[in-house]
């Protein structure tokens, strides 16, 4: 009944609080958010206004593959925080920050705890970096699910997670619910997305649902499912065949999922509904945007932790529009797929001398994109 309950501390206190609490905490929430990022490093990326959380799996699997192919012999410790809000402890918020008077935990849905939390993360990085652990914060490892992965043949691997009480995690692993350390256009890691896709279809089964609900349910749930996949991995064309199959025998033969005689094809079916189609979100077109995405913020957040780190590994030509071309093999990076997706960007923006065009802050050069 409830998924990934095995303890009592799973389940969290009800706490009802009147109107004029919520009101203050989204007063101090919108002002907290506006500073928040000046105090925190640019590598904390979580509910930081101007940064998107996804740039550290861009960071994380380019560090990995920089590590693979040097050969480097490294220890990755992967830390689950156990209740995260829950632990937080406000003598140390207040240590920090100096104006708070309570006890311990952060308010689930509060607008005002992720904003503090990540002061405190920022703080435990700090403190990590100085090799001090998480005794001043409170803030519990959840070791069942922490792991120690060892890359290129760590000899004492199995004496540090037998000391840490941790397990022994292997590549490819998860980040942030994104694959870590998968090879090129691994086909296994959307694997995951498909068993959510059908288990989605399957509550759907005993219900009598018309082609326009279909529809509906398609563009709202089926379509966007990838989605958190595709910002940041390019779609195999494998994986986006069948997807797109489940969806086309789900519109065409309802709950049972037959193959029924299609009324016309799936690509009338994802054109805009202003051109005579039913306006499903076409998978491949989806794919290109954003990673042409990823090329447009490249020459506009310059000051941005993960550009730094791509300049930093790739170079930049062309005035700082793009990364230099990736060269030598794929591995697990990648930028080398986003990267070829440059040309497509650049062949659709205003404007057809970009090579030496100075760059503000604000914009590249000035100029807007113009996608087709």
């Amino acid at each position: 009944m409830f998924r990934g309950v095995e303890d009592l501390r799973d389940f969290r206190p009800i706490s009802l609080v009147g109107g004029l609490y919520k009101w203050l905490a989204k007063v101090l929430a919108n002002r907290l958010k506006l500073v928040v990022g000046k105090v925190v490093s640019k590598a904390q990326n979580a509910f930081v206004e101007g940064r998107q959380i996804l740039d550290v799996v861009l960071v994380a699997n380019e560090v990995m593959d920089s590590i693979l192919k040097s050969n480097e012999v490294v220890v990755m410790c992967k830390l689950d925080i156990e209740k995260a809000y829950d632990h937080v402890d406000w003598s140390f918020l207040f240590s920090v920050m100096g104006f708070f008077q309570s006890s311990k935990g952060l308010r689930q849905e509060d607008p005002l705890s992720p904003y503090l939390f990540v002061i405190a993360m920022e703080a435990l990085s700090c403190l990590l970096r100085s090799a001090i652990m998480r005794a001043i914060s409170w803030l519990i490892i959840n070791l069942d699910k922490s792991e120690l992965i060892s890359v290129g043949g760590v000899e004492n691997a199995e004496a540090l997670v037998a000391k840490l009480g941790c397990k022994v995690g292997s590549l490819p692993s998860t980040y942030l619910g994104l694959p870590l350390g998968a090879p090129h256009r691994s086909v296994a890691v959307w694997d995951g997305v498909e068993e959510r896709l059908r288990k989605k279809l399957a509550r759907w089964k005993s219900q009598y649902i018309s082609k326009g609900e279909r529809i509906t349910l398609i563009q709202s749930t089926l379509a966007s499912m990838p989605i958190y996949f595709m910002f940041v991995f390019a779609l195999p064309k494998k994986v986006r065949l069948r997807i797109e199959q489940i969806q086309r025998d789900f519109l065409w033969g309802g709950r049972a999922l037959e193959r029924k005689p299609h009324l016309f094809g799936w690509g009338l079916v994802c054109l805009d509904k202003n051109k005579g189609g039913l306006g499903v979100k076409c998978l491949s077109t989806l794919k290109k945007a954003f990673l042409c995405k990823w090329n447009w913020r490249f020459a506009n957040e310059r000051g941005a932790f993960w550009n730094q780190v791509i300049r930093g590994k790739f170079g930049e030509e062309q005035g700082g529009w793009c990364s230099k071309e990736v060269r030598g093999g794929y591995g697990v990076g990648l930028w080398k797929t986003i990267r070829r997706e440059w040309i497509v960007l650049s062949s659709r923006m205003l404007g057809s001398k970009m090579c030496g065009v100075p760059l503000r802050e604000g914009g590249v050069g000035g100029l807007e994109p113009a996608l087709l």
